[in-house]
């Protein structure tokens, strides 16, 4: 049985890393890169005293997979941890925000801070969402960015089922991202964006695991940001968030508060 559980899962996980093919298109607009390179400046600017940033990572996100994205930021100034999924995110996405709940707090505890701000990927963007939006998350968080993170759902969750490994083969947060599934549509009722928390998202045309694509978005006043909207010839795959330089540029802005002109330039 045991055996039969761990291929079940394995197969699981190797569908969610398999790219999908469907294609996704929407007007794009272009920055000056003279006004990116103003708003760097500004952000290098803002670092200083700035909330504590945790970065929440996805499913089967190790910390170290995210040790890029946190060394640029305590590069800028910031001082940042990194939050793994307990059980690596196979468990129910509830319990994982349980276990946030209490990571932020030691966060606050530990650095004097009242709140954070939450850089989010993947199936962290959920978890982060649902700290705040049940766990009292809305008063210790003050900025969410999320980087491709189905708040939709996605159908290459649906498609396990489909595949005949029955309901994501038993693992709880696959069934949780799939569309329409209950946790989803708790999380997605009513205002999906509450408290005065100030929410980013971020999603590219390349995501191989948030299909569609628009799934990654919010509603509700979120500032809702596509990189080939800006950045048209940029490629940027669904793990490639977490290391792609424009991307990390927008990240940065946010945390600092100013206006979104992604570098399309930047390495």
């Amino acid at each position: 049985m045991l055996l039969r559980t761990i291929l079940a899962a394995t197969a699981a996980v190797t569908v969610l890393l398999v790219p999908a093919t469907a294609a996704h298109a929407e007007p794009t607009t272009t920055a000056a890169t003279t006004s990116s390179t103003t708003a760097e400046a500004t952000t290098a600017e803002a670092a200083a005293g700035a909330n504590p940033v945790i970065v929440v990572g996805g499913l089967i996100g190790i910390s170290i997979a995210y040790e890029p994205i946190a060394a640029r930021l305590r590069a800028d100034g910031y001082r940042v941890s990194i939050y793994q999924l307990p059980g690596l995110g196979f468990g129910d996405i509830r319990e994982s925000a349980r276990a946030l709940s209490s990571y932020v707090d030691q966060v606050r505890a530990a650095t004097g801070a009242a709140k954070v701000d939450l850089v989010t990927h993947s199936q962290g963007g959920l978890v982060s969402r649902w700290y705040v939006k049940f766990l009292g998350g809305a008063d210790k968080v003050d900025r969410y960015v999320s980087l491709g993170s189905p708040q939709q759902g996605t159908y290459v969750a649906n498609i396990i089922n489909f595949l005949g490994l029955g309901s994501c083969a038993g693992i709880v947060a696959c069934q949780q991202m799939s569309i329409g599934s209950n946790f989803l549509t708790d999380l997605n009722a009513g205002d999906d964006t509450p408290g005065a928390v100030r929410w980013t998202t971020v999603r590219t045309w390349q995501d191989e695991l948030v299909r569609p694509v628009d799934n990654a978005a919010l509603a509700d006043g979120a500032t809702n940001v596509l990189v080939q909207a800006w950045c048209p010839l940029r490629i940027v795959g669904h793990l490639g968030l977490i290391l792609d330089g424009t991307t990390y540029t927008i990240v940065r802005q946010v945390l600092a508060g100013a206006a979104i002109r992604p570098n399309c330039f930047a390495l």
